[in-house]
Parts: structure tokens; sequence; C-alpha cells
């Protein structure tokens, strides 16, 4: 529980990625409280997001956890936390119509293809000094040295089988 406070920033930024809109904690604490049942002070949630304090039930966890739409794993399990960690970046990028766009043009291209696109992304990212994403993934391979029999049509899913 170590870094509750971190895990719990994190989710507090991603849903309300807006500061100026970002609710305070006492109205964070309301809507806990009305969506959930459960009930968390406005300081007490205060107190467990800025790591203040850690002493926290598993209660109080899940009540987090349900409103967050978290499992409860995400606050006690590395693994689970990062997981959910991937999951809600996707949900952050697919916000921007911009992404969502690039993501639905993309699907149906090869495999090479795909692959090229990824690396002029990743190329992108680096110019614009931006941190990588997607580590513990494959790295794309180098389309200058990339098998092109490695990559076919065949093996892309058949659409018609979707």
């Amino acid at each position: 529980m170590h870094d509750l406070d971190e895990r719990l920033g994190s989710l507090i930024t991603t849903f309300y990625p807006d500061e100026r809109k970002r609710p305070g904690y006492a109205r964070l604490a309301r809507l806990i409280r009305e969506r959930t049942g459960g009930s968390i002070s406005a300081t007490y949630l205060w107190e467990l997001a800025t790591g203040r304090k850690r002493n926290v039930t598993l209660e109080q966890l899940a009540v987090l956890a349900e409103f967050f739409g978290v499992p409860l794993e995400y606050f006690i399990n590395d693994e689970v936390s990062r997981r959910v960690n991937t999951q809600l970046a996707l949900a952050v990028a697919l916000r921007d119509t911009r992404v969502r766009s690039l993501a639905l043009r993309a699907e149906g291209l090869s495999s090479a293809s795909l692959d090229a696109l990824l690396t002029i992304v990743n190329e992108a990212r680096r110019v614009e000094k931006l941190e990588r994403v997607g580590e513990g993934e494959e790295e794309p391979p180098d389309p200058r040295t990339h098998d092109a029999d490695h990559h076919d049509a065949d093996d892309r899913p058949d659409r018609s089988e979707a």
C-alpha cells in the first residue's frame, strides 16, 4: 500500500483530466457516497490521495474500486495495477477523435503496413520527446530490414469470420 496515493491520484486525474473541472475532495466524497452507498469523508479522501494517511480498510478500498470501476486488487496488486493503468491509458488516448480516427483507419491494413505506421509513430514520439508507450510490447520490426515473407495476407483474420 506504499503507493496508494499515486494510484488514487492517477484514477482521479484519469477520470477528471481537466483540472479546472475536477471535483474537489468534498464533492468527490459526495459523488462516491451517492454512486456507491459507501462513505469516505472528504478529509480522509484528501489524506489518502496525498499520502498523509495509508491506513485504509478493505471496505474503503472496495468503495473506491467500485466508484472508479477498477478491481479491488488495483490498489493492492502491482500487476493488476499495471494492467488497469494500461487499459486506462488506452481509454484516455481514445478520447481524442484524431487518435480514434487513426486507429479506425489502420484497421484492416497488412501487418507490414501496421509495422511501418508504428515505426512512424514511435519516431514522431521520439522527436517530440514523449515517453515511450506500450512498454513490454514487441517493437515493430524495422521495415528496411523486415522480411516481406514473414507477414502476408494469410496472417490476418478473415473479416467474414468476425
